[in-house]
């Protein structure tokens, strides 16, 4: 993994070359808050003399939701591209603020960004040059304004076991409706996928190993104290022997736990990053996948609007204006004719109206008329 003198060495090597460089550490872990609140907090140190950052040198402080809003933001704005892989979460509380568990991620964080560093697109991100650089103020408005974009930390493990899950169906061809790939492709991720599982598999016997080791080193302490006592209930010559077997066992116990660290931070850990830079890859090949159904579902209804056009090339415009014109011609004959019977309707009544009025006042004109 990257440690910060390695990074710093690093730095100060371009820095005396004059070419380019961008180092980052991750250092200082530290508990901030109380009980369900409580965080770890870390000190992100750049170095770099690439001409569109503030300055040589910037140290902010940076908590993981921090690192989780960069990965995010750039699996969100570089689609395709391989996105560095974060440590998981530790949600179990007495394990949380172990101090190996915080270097462990420690080492992981810092590994996560230097890899952001190296990678020629990434490293040019303007979310990258926020995360290195912002006060803790806008950092934290960064992440309140893109809140609703994504989903709570809870839903990203579902969504992560949903990828997961989609990646084997669509990239292996469980749910794959269209032929996308070259042999070249199709020969690299069947690589990926027999990768992933083999390196799981020597991880899991990792932790196994370094369980293990934790386990008897536990036991040989146990039994050295043990041994210990029992000495001391026996005379001068027993209690030095069973003394002296007891401390070697202890100092064994002391050599079992070192190297059970060892293992861990050097062998158990590197694999569970392999793991989780496959898994990563795997979410790029899903995004191509994506990526290739969609231009093809486009190129489908490209070529129907096509075929149709076509369909329209071959109609004889003559015979269409002809029938569009009978039809024209018809329709206004019926629009005349209706028209004039409904004024012939209006104009009949309107006479039997008059008829009628005067027919009332017939009488009584004749009784004028007499008298």
């Amino acid at each position: 993994m990257i440690s910060p003198e390695r990074s710093s060495s690093q730095s100060q090597r371009s820095a005396a070359a004059g070419a380019p460089f961008l180092s980052i550490s991750v250092t200082d872990p530290v508990k901030m808050g109380t009980g369900v609140q409580s965080y770890i907090s870390y000190r992100v140190i750049t170095k770099t003399n690439l001409p569109e950052f503030e300055g040589p040198e910037k140290i902010v402080i940076r908590r993981y939701s921090d690192f989780e809003w960069l990965h995010d933001r750039l699996a969100e704005r570089y689609k395709g591209i391989f996105i560095p892989p974060l440590p998981e979460k530790n949600a179990v509380e007495k394990f949380r603020f172990s101090k190996e568990f915080i270097e462990l991620r420690r080492q992981a964080l810092d590994l996560f960004v230097n890899r952001i560093a190296s990678h020629p697109e990434l490293k040019q991100s303007d979310v990258l040059r926020t995360f290195l650089q912002a006060d803790e103020e806008i950092m934290d408005r960064a992440r309140s304004y893109e809140t609703g974009i994504f989903k709570k930390p809870a839903d990203f493990i579902q969504m992560f076991k949903d990828v997961q899950s989609k990646v084997s169906d669509v990239v292996l061809g469980k749910e794959k409706p269209v032929e996308e790939s070259t042999p070249e492709y199709e020969k690299l991720k069947n690589y990926i996928f027999e990768l992933e599982n083999h390196l799981a598999e020597a991880q899991k016997q990792a932790y196994r190993l370094v369980k293990r080791h934790r386990e008897l080193g536990q036991s040989l302490a146990d039994f050295g104290k043990a041994i210990k006592h029992l000495g001391a209930c026996e005379g001068d010559l027993m209690e030095k022997v069973f003394s002296e077997v007891g401390s070697k066992s202890e100092m064994l116990s002391i050599k079992l736990q070192r190297e059970a660290d060892n293992l861990l931070f050097n062998f158990e850990e590197p694999l569970k990053d392999y793991v989780r830079a496959v898994q990563s890859i795997k979410a790029t090949m899903l995004d191509r996948a994506n990526a290739f159904r969609q231009h093809f579902d486009l190129d489908q209804e490209r070529k129907y609007k096509e075929l149709n056009l076509e369909k329209l090339k071959f109609m004889n415009p003559e015979k269409y204006a002809e029938a569009e014109s009978e039809f024209r011609e018809e329709q206004k004959t019926a629009d005349i004719g209706l028209a004039f019977h409904e004024f012939a309707k209006g104009q009949a009544k309107l006479a039997k109206d008059i008829a009628d009025a005067w027919r009332s006042v017939l009488p009584k004109l004749e009784a004028c008329s007499t008298s």
